[in-house]
């Protein structure tokens, strides 16, 4: 490949396969993205690093690891550089479809997302899970390292579209132990009063999730000292079915164990808190081929949940 530079500035080559390099995080899995040999994209990178005067990667034992320069210029290129691979095209036999890259939180993947794209392995699909927190995700959508994210944050800006993917209500939750103990009816009818001094589990030491359901159901502030926090809440729902307290989930998460009776619902209010999913992509053109279906069958797994 050329390895020119127009009026000043780094030519096309070096820079789809920074990018590549980028994606793939090692220069022998992107050059072969890039359909170069892994010397030559050595060397377009290095050409580029020098070009710039900032360094684009620090090199490890085992691939490379983009600087903050690489993430900003990988965040300015990743929606032109996909759109004009998307109209020219390539004159050579078509290569074999990449990966799609989904991001999202570990809970809904594992509990929702993957068992409803398991059968799409047989249409061909390859699938890449990164799992963290929605702005993270974001970020690595905006700079081309992901292709669909599922965020409980809209995002912002007109670099990325957003479009809900389902409502998931949150169930105040006990083991059927910690039911029997409780008065469900004092609890329905005095609120969280009811619940004083009974264990709370949470994801986090601020307990988020249970502030939130105790103002939107009970109209009170929540101060308490969680007996467990797990950042994972497959580790909230087990540690309540053990029998440790009462905590709030999402509904779509537990539905096995209220069905099971593992789980019990301690009050059904007419209006539970809500919170809207969304599925985000770059604007512009949708490059992966999968990616049509992989957004229909996560719909539809969360409208059925």
């Amino acid at each position: 490949m050329s390895d020119r530079t127009t009026n000043g500035r780094p030519d096309l080559d070096r820079l789809r396969t920074f990018l590549a390099v980028y994606r793939a995080g090692s220069l022998t899995a992107g050059a072969r993205l890039a359909g170069v040999s892994q010397p030559t994209a050595t060397a377009q990178v290095q050409a580029l690093e020098e070009r710039m005067g900032r360094q684009l990667f620090e090199r490890l034992p085992r691939g490379v690891a983009p600087t903050p320069v690489a993430d900003d210029l990988a965040g300015r290129l990743a929606g032109p550089m996909d759109a004009l691979e998307e109209v020219a095209g390539t004159p050579d036999a078509p290569a074999p479809v990449p990966p799609l890259h989904l991001g999202g939180p570990a809970e809904m993947l594992c509990a929702a997302g993957l068992p409803a794209l398991a059968p799409l392995v047989d249409k061909g699909l390859r699938l890449r899970v990164a799992t963290g927190l929605a702005d993270d995700l974001l970020a690595g959508l905006r700079a081309g390292r992901l292709d669909l994210v599922v965020s409980s944050v809209r995002p912002r800006g007109r670099t990325l579209v957003a479009e809900p993917l389902a409502d998931e209500d949150f169930v105040l939750v006990a083991a059927p132990s910690w039911a029997e103990r409780l008065d469900r009816e004092r609890l329905a009818a005095e609120g969280a009063a009811a619940l004083a001094g009974v264990p709370l589990v949470s994801y986090a030491e601020d307990l988020p999730i249970l502030r939130r359901y105790w103002r939107h159901v009970f109209g009170e502030r929540l101060t308490a000292t969680p007996a467990i926090t797990v950042p994972d809440l497959r580790g909230v729902a087990a540690a309540v079915a053990a029998g440790v307290g009462v905590s709030v989930l999402p509904r779509y998460l537990c539905l096995r164990e209220l069905a099971s009776g593992a789980l019990v619902p301690l009050l059904e209010p007419e209006d539970p808190p809500i919170n809207t999913g969304f599925l985000v992509r770059r604007a512009g053109a949708q490059t992966h081929p999968h990616a049509g279906m992989v957004r229909d069958r996560l719909k539809e797994a969360m409208r059925l949940c």
